[in-house]
């Protein structure tokens, strides 16, 4: 276990310090084989997170000056939908695939991929990235198609062999993420008669799905354990019903034609998961920057789906809340889980510093010029996306100075992961 830091979140944070100790007391010559090698592929989220930000701080301004006009960007795939998948496959995948690898060493107590093999994982990660931009369309889409199974497979085997059931819906998921991108990619070659967005919808609204199940377990847990007498009990069927109601909702987003039945699914979700977030307590956490990060960005699910219903009747445009549920709600989340997991697996106090402090302020900046800005001030849309990249790169660069040094080193603690 790493050394116990001041801040009472520790005590309770299965992601951060989910196991007995492992290693034993002693020397460096005493020290197990486990902890020779490359620091950077001892644990799944090591290389993941470095990767996924790295691709985070460059792909979207990229982006941007291309969709503005003042890149050049030849790709073998439109650039919107180049950037629409590397943002969901890309990004939000790979740092998907990061926490899980990590987190199911500690829900399960078996190791997880490490060294050479969490290193071919993390290369065909990358593999893909380059190939997006420099290789021929079909090189890219069988890269890109391998590594979602691949890891699905890996996790279910612990899970099974661990007897975790509980877990198992997340997997499920990841196989279904792996369906939606190999339509992406057979629409985009033109092999199937269905328009690639839709293939993107349904990944966003996995993922969403994704955040809104583990947002469930660990935000109410980790406001409860930091403070003090405060009690938060959810009922199990009002968990239930919000998680059916997202799900109803999202699956006519993407499966049925825009009309009055989405719009109120959508108004109930967003009722739903607005009433989830209160009774989480969010203003107990103005204090805790790492806490009020993860409540700000759920705050964008209602909102998200708020939009979305506004966008069935054509009051708004649906990329406004696609990038709600994007920017908003899966880059504040990300942000949040990636300092707080590498921190505590890194052997470091769960508290913050200015500089994590300005990437999530950054990210909240970033969703409310890409979102709110744009939907209430049309004439700003183009001066809005360039500093809403530009807030979004700066947010990542700044998480790559601070954590590629903790990243590819040794825990502060010495023990391994």
């Amino acid at each position: 276990m790493p050394f116990r830091p001041l801040n009472p979140a520790w005590r309770h944070d299965p992601m951060t310090h989910p196991l007995p100790p492992i290693l034993p007391t002693g020397n460096a010559a005493q020290q197990p084989v486990a902890l020779e090698g490359w620091p950077l592929l001892r644990l799944g989220f090591r290389p993941f997170y470095l990767g996924t930000a790295l691709l985070a701080c460059l792909s979207v301004p990229l982006w941007i000056a291309a969709f503005l006009g003042l890149v050049p960007l030849h790709l073998t795939v439109s650039p919107l939908l180049w950037h629409a998948h590397e943002m969901l496959f890309g990004f939000a995948a790979g740092v998907i695939i990061g926490f899980l690898l990590t987190a199911v060493k500690a829900w399960t107590g078996l190791a997880t991929p490490r060294g050479p093999l969490l290193g071919t994982l993390a290369l065909l990660w990358l593999a893909a990235r380059v190939a997006a931009v420099a290789a021929p369309y079909p090189v890219y889409a069988a890269l890109d198609l391998v590594l979602l199974p691949t890891v699905a497979v890996i996790l279910l085997r612990l899970l099974i062999k661990a007897g975790n059931k509980r877990n198992i819906p997340l997997i499920s998921i990841l196989v279904l993420l792996s369906l939606a991108n190999l339509c992406f990619h057979l629409a985009a070659m033109g092999a199937i008669g269905l328009q690639p967005v839709q293939a993107l919808y349904a990944g966003l609204g996995l993922i969403v799905m994704i955040e809104c199940v583990m947002a469930g377990r660990v935000v109410p847990m980790f406001t409860k354990n930091v403070t003090p007498g405060l009690v938060i009990n959810i009922p199990r069927k009002f968990e239930l019903v919000t998680l059916a109601s997202t799900g109803v909702a999202l699956a006519l987003w993407v499966f049925a034609p825009a009309g009055w039945v989405t719009l109120v699914a959508c108004v109930i979700a967003a009722g739903m998961h607005a009433v989830r977030l209160w009774k989480w307590h969010p203003r107990v956490t103005f204090k805790r920057p790492i806490l009020w990060i993860l409540h700000a960005s759920y705050a964008w699910v209602p909102v998200g789906f708020a939009l979305l219903a506004l966008a069935q009747v054509g009051v708004v445009t649906v990329s406004v809340a696609v990038h709600a549920f994007a920017v908003g709600t899966t880059g504040g989340l990300i942000i949040g889980m990636v300092t707080r997991t590498a921190r505590g697996h890194t052997g470091r106090q769960l508290q913050v510093g200015r500089a994590e402090v300005l990437a999530y302020a950054l990210v909240m900046g970033a969703a409310v010029l890409r979102v709110l800005v744009p939907a209430v001030v049309p004439q700003w849309y183009a001066p809005a996306l360039a500093l809403a990249a530009t807030a979004w790169a700066i947010a990542f660069a700044v998480y790559l100075f601070v954590y590629t040094p903790w990243l590819t080193q040794t825990r502060l603690d010495g023990k391994d992961g």
